[in-house]
């Protein structure tokens, strides 16, 4: 390969349309625009997605349905049962981010009753469902939220 032979691939570049040249070329008169309406005015051929020609458009027709929480991403829920691998002692969100439990971005973490846990452990700053805290204390542990 030499840098003086470089050129661009096969139909990389294409010559461009000479419009209003007779009407010979194809091109002539209304330069392929057709008659009148938007597309054959000078800047105005877009309009808007979702756009229907004036028809109600569809993403306004069809109902609001659901809703999307802006915290669900900052909130997680451990199981109970999950604990129990952790050490015994002090459990904090940072504790459980650095176990993998919970996201990196979580800023409120809840334990959920799911299984049994046989370790005393203190839960701090993370709070717990009634069914947990029960399980917790039964194990002989406490929660100090």
């Amino acid at each position: 390969m030499r840098l003086n032979t470089l050129q661009p691939g096969e139909g990389a570049r294409t010559e461009p349309k000479r419009v209003g040249r007779g009407i010979g070329s194809g091109l002539g008169k209304t330069c392929g625009r057709g008659h009148k309406g938007s597309f054959a005015r000078s800047g105005k051929g877009k309009i808007k997605a979702g756009f229907e020609g004036g028809q109600m458009p569809m993403q306004r027709r069809l109902p609001k349905i659901g809703f999307r929480s802006t915290t669900a991403k900052e909130s997680a829920e451990v199981l109970l049962y999950a604990l129990e691998g952790l050490e015994a002692g002090e459990i904090t969100i940072t504790s459980l981010k650095e176990a993998g439990l919970v996201p990196t971005n979580t800023k409120k973490v809840k334990v959920v009753k799911k299984g049994e846990v046989t370790k005393a452990f203190t839960l701090k700053g993370v709070s717990a469902t009634a069914g947990a805290k029960a399980a917790i204390e039964a194990a002989g542990g406490s929660i100090s939220e």
